[in-house]
């Protein structure tokens, strides 16, 4: 008789927490991913914003997973999916059956309906995408210094973030620090003080999910560094030479997207139930109705708090739980247990605005400014992969803390 086979698509949180709680399984486990590497993104802007590099927040998944005998893992991309004949076709024209499968497949900012923006202003949620963005920042920094003329110039060194959560203000900070600290007396042909960073958000406050003190006070820290906030913002054209906001046109060279999010378009092949953001409307333990034997978990996953009734927010806590908890349930129904449903247990979540500015719910006490920086530095190296990159990472930030220099303000393409 052959082994029951298990597939899981995606090495984000979600995946990688299912992949490991299935090791000692009586199963065959495959795991399929685009990359080779697990991602921390909640710390990819500080790759996009030069202060670590690639390697600090990213491990191979091989390297992680290697003492699971019973798992494969194949890098490969997911084209569609047969549900009623559990057939995984992959973008190579490989096929994968599956007895249980694990659609863990993350989400892409979305562009409102124009995808053609994406070129211009690039979202960030791979390495690949942290680094265009570096490269971009740096490079407009360097040709702001051959260009002669005012007006020109002015376009290289303004910077446009669009999306006022925590993506957005993590980033809008740490570029104001770059602008107004790190380059400091490092060029000759302008002044710190010409370098522009706006925000641009289309609700009435930053950071929407936290309670509004907490947003009033990230806001008031994002301009006490010099970052314009714009609020009740939306934005109607991106262009390459400037983006129009209402009705006033920013000339800039550099637009960062992170406003919204819109799951995988290969869940459109499962033929189910999608929300307006495209991810798959699951029941209390994470199926799909009437098919047991497909969990979608993560940023994909339209689940239900039990407690709010309110869809769960896509972040890494979220992911992490329904990764945990779709192990434990394939377990059970591996030994033909019932399987209870899915409850998610809310710790809390943070933003950092810039060093030693942070705003933090945790266990429903608020913190902000130092204290609140503290936390979110501990508990975010404390979920990073690997002793070589946590140690390297509270390295870095205690330098660029001390310093004000960042560590990784390196071109290695001409163009961006």
């Amino acid at each position: 008789m052959s082994r029951t086979k298990i597939v899981i698509i995606g090495g984000g949180f979600a995946g990688l927490n299912v992949a490991k709680g299935l090791k000692s399984a009586n199963a065959d486990v495959l795991l399929l991913d685009r990359t080779n590497h697990h991602l921390f993104q909640p710390l990819l802007y500080q790759v996009a914003t030069a202060t670590l590099s690639p390697r600090d927040i990213a491990a191979p998944l091989r390297s992680i997973l290697r003492d699971q005998p019973n798992l494969k893992i194949e890098m490969a991309e997911v084209a569609t999916i047969d549900k009623d004949h559990k057939i995984i076709h992959l973008s190579d024209g490989v096929q994968h059956t599956y007895d249980y499968l694990v659609i863990a497949v993350g989400s892409r900012h979305s562009y409102f309906g124009h995808p053609e923006w994406e070129a211009i202003a690039p979202g960030l949620k791979t390495l690949q995408d942290a680094v265009r963005i570096r490269e971009k920042i740096l490079s407009s920094l360097e040709i702001a210094e051959r260009v002669e003329d005012k007006e020109e110039q002015r376009q290289y060194l303004t910077y446009v973030i669009v999306g006022g959560g925590p993506t957005g203000v993590e980033m809008a900070g740490a570029i104001a620090e770059i602008a107004k600290k790190s380059i400091k007396d490092e060029f000759k042909t302008f002044d710190i003080s010409e370098t522009r960073i706006i925000l641009v958000e289309g609700a009435t406050r930053v950071l929407m999910p936290y309670p509004e003190k907490l947003s009033d006070i990230a806001k008031n820290n994002l301009e006490d560094m010099g970052v314009e906030v714009r609020l009740n913002s939306i934005v109607t054209d991106v262009q390459a030479d400037g983006i129009r906001i209402g009705e006033e046109w920013i000339p800039t060279k550099t637009i960062i997207w992170a406003a919204g999010n819109m799951a995988s378009p290969m869940l459109k092949t499962l033929d189910v139930p999608l929300d307006r953001m495209g991810r798959v409307e699951v029941g209390a333990d994470l199926t799909i109705n009437g098919y047991p034997d497909i969990m979608v978990i993560g940023d994909c996953s339209m689940s239900i708090n039990k407690r709010t009734h309110a869809p769960l927010p896509g972040i890494g806590p979220v992911a992490m739980q329904q990764g945990h908890y779709a192990a434990a349930a394939l377990l059970r129904r591996l030994d033909k247990k019932s399987v209870p449903s899915f409850q998610y247990f809310d710790k809390g979540t943070m933003a950092t605005i810039g060093n030693a500015r942070a705003v933090a719910v945790v266990f429903g006490l608020r913190f902000s400014g130092l204290i609140a920086w503290i936390l979110w530095s501990l508990i975010h190296v404390a979920y990073l992969i690997g002793f070589r990159n946590k140690v390297v990472v509270m390295l870095e930030w205690g330098w660029s803390m001390l310093s004000t220099k960042r560590s990784v303000r390196l071109i290695a393409h001409s163009k961006n």
